[in-house]
């Protein structure tokens, strides 16, 4: 069985939102023609306190995308994003939900971020995603989303690291930065992922 996991379609990360990836809205028609093409489809949702230690404005003298060391692990500092209960977390209203079975929140801990859809990025606690999939008997997970640079990228490693075989649709995703993607693409396919087109899935 396979399963499409959509990754934080949201309106910060959207054109307009606080942390828009270039082209993040012309991915959404791709990613809606998909869903029908897989028995099971679950979306991933940023969900961050106010107070969450990867936003530049809790570090005072720090700009965002400057890294810093958080808890021993090299963090990217942000703007304030996906803030819990705000328009910036909503999905966009012009994605399909109604086919989504479950929605798995994630960088909840103010500590510590979260960009893949499995697991924090300390590998700490788990979002219980790869147990649900594993429930459903799904084998091949297929990553859309954004951004493809970030969180698609951890979602996908990890969903190989849980021994699914996983498959990036290309088009389905856009990049904060087209050179971190490239890195990211040569990484996963060492890995053993795929990647592929929407045109391929059937």
């Amino acid at each position: 069985m396979k399963a499409l996991l959509v990754i934080d379609i949201q309106n910060d990360f959207i054109p307009g939102g606080a942390l828009a990836v270039p082209g993040g809205d012309e991915i959404i028609s791709i990613v809606n023609q998909l869903q029908p093409k897989f028995d099971l489809v679950v979306a991933t949702q940023d969900w961050h306190p106010a107070q969450h230690k990867s936003f530049a404005t809790q570090h005072s003298g720090k700009n965002v995308f400057d890294i810093i060391q958080l808890h021993g692990l090299e963090q990217s500092l942000w703007p304030d994003h996906c803030v819990q209960g705000t328009w910036g977390a909503e999905f966009s209203q012009e994605l399909d939900m109604n086919r989504v079975e479950a929605i798995f929140r994630k960088g909840t801990n103010p500590e510590i971020d979260s960009y893949s859809g499995f697991y924090d990025n300390g590998h700490q606690k788990s979002t219980a995603l790869a147990d649900y999939l594993k429930g459903k008997g799904v084998r091949e997970v297929y990553v859309a989303g954004l951004a493809a640079d970030f969180c698609v990228y951890f979602t996908a490693k990890d969903a190989l690291k849980e021994g699914f075989q996983t498959f990036v649709i290309e088009d389905a995703t856009r990049a904060i930065s087209p050179e971190g993607f490239e890195k990211a693409k040569e990484d996963l396919l060492q890995k053993g992922a795929t990647i592929i087109k929407s045109t391929v899935v059937h």
